[in-house]
Order: C-alpha cells, then sequence, then structure tokens
C-alpha cells in the first residue's frame, strides 16, 4: 500500500501545472485551499503526535533522552532552513530580468526540497506502522502540499524545474520510501523527522500564502484548514 501511495505522490510532481487547469474555480483558490488543509495536517495531527513521542520519553535515557529537547528545535530548524532558501531565490529573482532563479540557485532549491521528499516518502511506512488511516490522512495531506511546493517552483525556477527539478523530487520521494524498507528509526527517533517535517510545511505554506502577489485567497484556505481538520478530529 504505502509503494503505492509513494508512486501517486511522486506523480503529482509530474503532473504538475495539468492539475486545476480545468473547472469554474480558480487554480489560485484551489492552490489556498490545498494550503489549508497543509496546515489543518501539521496543527491538528502532525504536532500532537510529536508531542506524544516526546511524553513517552519522560523516563528515557541516553541519546533517546535528547530527542524530547531536540524535537522542538528541528521543527525550528526546518522553519528556519526553508526561510533561508526562499529568501535566496528572492534575491536570485531580483538580479534576473526574467524574474526566475539562476540554476545555481535553483539546483540547491531542488536538492534542498529533494531531501525533504525523501522524508516524506520515508515516514509513509512509518504512518502506516500506526494505523491505515494514519498512513492515508498523511499521503492525501502531503499530496495537497506538493501540488503547492509544485507551483511554487515552478514561478520561481521556471524551465529548470520544469525539465529537470519536477523528475528528480519524484524521485525522491520513491528513494525515501525504499529507505523505509532497509532503515527502520526506533519508534521515539520518528519524532525528529516529523518535527522537521512540521517546520517546514508552515514555512512553505505561509511563503505561498501572505506576499501580496500570490493573490491568495482567504475563503478557500480556510474552508480548507477547517474541512481537514474535521475529517481529523472525526478519525
Amino acid at each position: 500500500m504505502t509503494g503505492f501511495l509513494a508512486v501517486c505522490l511522486a506523480g503529482l510532481h509530474l503532473a504538475g501545472r495539468r492539475l486545476f487547469e480545468v473547472g469554474a474555480v480558480p487554480r489560485r483558490a484551489w492552490l489556498s485551499a490545498a494550503s489549508g488543509v497543509s496546515l489543518a495536517y501539521v496543527f491538528v495531527h502532525l504536532l500532537p503526535e510529536v508531542a506524544h513521542i516526546a511524553a513517552e520519553l519522560e523516563e528515557s535515557t541516553g541519546w533517546l533522552a535528547s530527542v524530547e529537547r531536540n524535537a522542538w528545535l528541528m521543527a525550528l530548524v526546518g522553519l528556519l532552513a526553508f526561510y533561508a532558501l526562499q529568501q535566496q531565490a528572492e534575491r536570485s529573482k531580483a538580479a534576473e530580468q526574467d524574474r526566475q532563479t539562476d540554476d545555481r540557485v535553483g539546483w540547491v532549491h531542488i536538492g534542498a526540497y529533494g531531501l525533504y521528499n525523501m522524508v516524506i516518502g520515508y515516514l509513509l511506512l512509518e504512518q502506516a506502522r500506526l494505523s491505515d488511516s494514519s498512513v492515508w490522512l498523511f499521503a492525501a495531506a502531503m499530496g495537497v502540499h506538493f501540488v503547492v511546493n509544485d507551483h511554487g517552483l515552478r514561478e520561481d525556477h521556471g524551465r529548470l524545474y520544469h525539465d529537470t527539478g519536477r523528475y528528480v523530487l519524484a524521485a525522491a520521494v520513491l528513494v525515501g520510501w525504499l529507505a523505509s524498507l532497509v532503515v527502520v528509526l526506533p519508534e521515539v527517533a520518528v519524532g525528529l523527522p516529523l518535527a522537521f517535517l512540521a517546520g517546514s510545511i508552515v514555512l512553505t505554506v505561509v511563503k505561498e500564502e501572505l506576499p501580496e502577489e500570490r493573490e491568495s485567497r482567504v475563503g478557500p484556505l480556510v474552508l480548507g484548514a477547517a474541512g481537514y481538520a474535521a475529517i481529523l478530529l472525526v478519525i
């Protein structure tokens, strides 16, 4: 099952701009709704899961005890790392006439998001070990998050992302999933990549939604967040 979900997530990067091209709802509204879903997943499911893992470590000794303290630090690291990447992209775009980054910056971003996607691919199997509902909720939230990321990366890096980058990111999901078949982290240690992912998602959603030029839609964002939060709370 997790292999199928990994292939589906990889396929979202390959589908790219074809998504939401038809229909009465504007593309920007769909993207704002997808951002809302991602935020709901982070705050209603992902961060509480990290907190639960941290609580289990209160009696731990050795290196496991440090996970409790460092999980929240990892969330901050994830947020700051992707903030730094975005600032780098904005400076590069300002220096280019076509408002797209130069290839060196583009490859740094593609590499960073490749690692990001590997973490997501790896966590599919970890979520499946919790329950079937956990892995499906995770995959759905990451799927709509990939759509948001794809849109931002396409705007920032243009031809480089379309010709090469999206294939790298699609492959990264599958590499992460394959790694999960042979490398099994202790259950408590999973809190670290989960926390890093949570911080990264918050930043990538905020950078897509807050700038004025993004033409964000508050209504779809709120509806997406409220709707997915309700699903998480019910399940």
